[in-house]
This record gives C-alpha cells, sequence and structure tokens, in this order.
C-alpha cells in the first residue's frame, strides 16, 4: 500500500478524468487505460472523484465502484486521493472510510456552499474532521471560483493549527501568489504546523508558484509531462529550465482553463492521445462544436511541433 498524504507531500498529483462510454456508462477498461497513462507520465500521485472527475454526476455505488477500481489499478504504486466533498457528513464519512480500507492516501474536501464566515468555516471543518478517523489525512480544497467560499490565510493556518489531520492544501484561489506565499511562510512554524501545498487552476501559474514556494501541483491537464517534467526541473534549480519548457504548452493551457468548456477539451485531448475510448462528458455538461474541434487540432499540432524544435 502506498503511504498516506502526509505534510511534506510533493510533486504532481494528478487530477483524474471519470471515464465515460459514449452511452454515459462508467468505462473501466478506459479508466485502467487511464491510470497506466498517467503513472508512465510519472506522476507522484492521483485525485480521483474531483470536480474534474464529474463526482456530483455519479451515483453512491458508482462512485465506491470507480475508487475501488482506480485502486486497485495502482496498486500501491503511488498515493491516490480521493474527493469525498458533499452536503451530509455521515455519507462522506461512509465513502472516506470505504476507500481508506481499500487503499486510499488521504481524502479531498472543499467546504460546502454558503460558509460565509470564519467562524462557519472552522465549525464546519471541525465537524468533518470529527466525522473522519483521525488516521485520514484531509487535503483541503481552497478553490472559491467554484464554491463560492473564500478562505482567508488566517483561517486556513487556523484550520492547520487545530486540527492535525489537515495535511495538505490544494491551493486554487486566483489572484493567489501572494496568498500561496504567505501560507508557505506562516506555515513549518512553532505555532503553526507545515501544510503540504499542491496548486490546481489547470497549471496557470505552475512556474511562480513553485517559485513562491508550492511543493508542486495537483490538476488535470491532459499532458501531465509536462507537470511532471515542470516540477522536476523547477526541484532541481532549474528554474528557468521548467519556465522555458512551460512556455512551450502554455497556449494548451490557457485553452483547457475555459471555464465550463475546459473539461470537455481535457476529455477530448485524452481522447485522442488514445487513453479515453470516449471523450463523453455527462450531462448536463459542455459539447465541443466544430470550430473547436479545429482550434484543438491547431493546437494540438502547433504543440508538437515546438517540442520536436526544444527537442
Amino acid at each position: 500500500m502506498a503511504n498516506k498524504i502526509d505534510r511534506q507531500s510533493e510533486g504532481v498529483f494528478i487530477i483524474a478524468a471519470t471515464p465515460f462510454s459514449s452511452d454515459g456508462a462508467l468505462d473501466l477498461d478506459s479508466t485502467d487505460q487511464m491510470v497506466d497513462f498517467y503513472l508512465e507520465c510519472g506522476v507522484s500521485g492521483m485525485t480521483i472523484l474531483g470536480i474534474m472527475g464529474e463526482a456530483p454526476k455519479l451515483a453512491g455505488e458508482e462512485s465506491a465502484r470507480f475508487a475501488n477500481h482506480v485502486l486497485d489499478r495502482v496498486a500501491g504504486r503511488v498515493p491516490v486521493v480521493v474527493g469525498v466533498s458533499g452536503a451530509g457528513l455521515d455519507n462522506m464519512a461512509r465513502l472516506s472510510h470505504s476507500v481508506m480500507d481499500a487503499g486510499a492516501a488521504g481524502v479531498m474536501v472543499a467546504p460546502m456552499p454558503g460558509l460565509g464566515t470564519e467562524a462557519k468555516l472552522r465549525g464546519y471543518f471541525a465537524q468533518v474532521c470529527g466525522a473522519l478517523d483521525q488516521d485520514v489525512p484531509v487535503c483541503l480544497q481552497d478553490y472559491p471560483q467554484t464554491t463560492g467560499v473564500q478562505f482567508s490565510v488566517e483561517t486556513i493556518l487556523n484550520l492547520a493549527r487545530d486540527h492535525d489531520q489537515i495535511v495538505m492544501l490544494k491551493h486554487e484561489d486566483w489572484p493567489g501568489l501572494n496568498k500561496l506565499s504567505r501560507v508557505r511562510a506562516e506555515t513549518g512554524t512553532a505555532d503553526i504546523p507545515r501544510l503540504s501545498i499542491l496548486t490546481g487552476n489547470a497549471a496557470l501559474f505552475l512556474p511562480q508558484e513553485l517559485q513562491r514556494g508550492a511543493d508542486g501541483a495537483m490538476t488535470g491537464f491532459a499532458y501531465p509531462e509536462m507537470l511532471v517534467q515542470v516540477v522536476a526541473r523547477h526541484k532541481a534549480g532549474d528554474a528557468d529550465g521548467a519556465e522555458d519548457l512551460f512556455d512551450a504548452y502554455l497556449p494548451m493551457v490557457r485553452y483547457e482553463q475555459q471555464l465550463g468548456l475546459g473539461l470537455a477539451i481535457r476529455k477530448e485531448i485524452l481522447h485522442r492521445r488514445g487513453v479515453l475510448a470516449s471523450a463523453k462528458v455527462r450531462a448536463p455538461g459542455p459539447s465541443m462544436t466544430k470550430a473547436d474541434h479545429t482550434e484543438l487540432t491547431r493546437l494540438m499540432d502547433r504543440l508538437d511541433r515546438k517540442l520536436a524544435a526544444l527537442e
């Protein structure tokens, strides 16, 4: 079994898609191909049943079946974090205990909508940590663009101090570079334990986030090898080389970042790369037009030429 996530976790935890067949059913054969592809790209870990994984569109039985299938396929080779966010703490605890028993490395929890004050946020995460076993590590997801909930740095620091289970921050506030700098500087002190910080936002700001002290990325970009190589180059001290490589992919990173449509683009790229048998997104969800497909073809061709030139 892979080790659990902890305060030193680093690298690239790829946010995995949930593969569906053209009729919308879970595609477990493509799931195996996807897991193998991510591992071949050199990821440090995986995160499943996140927003990119269309978790709210899965029935409870489907979520458990998909999580167990991924965990079986990974077989402890890298840590797997499972998104368990939801309105009901009983369901959250049930899914968390199930996946941890099956070999998960931790769970990711985003705040439920409507938690507009520090007191409400602290109260909610106290309930979350109380509902989970003490040995279930928690990745705190800070994604206000989707949740509508704003975490102040002070709230993050208080949660890290008050709850040993919260060991990782998935940082994807935007703009958020100064926030990241403060969390890095003000944790790992005598008063506040260190947090592992992995960043999202489709890696749009990854070089700067690494320079600000992030430990890596937790996002779903359809070219995971870029994320892995950028993080590795930065860790080796080659910040300029990391950014040069990132720059070659930047038009694709930006194109994937389109709100709403981005999930369909990512799945289409994974389909074209032979990872998914179908680019199906469950309804309600975005779909690409003919013009979108033409643009994507041009961007993928341009990326191939840029990478060939770099080599």
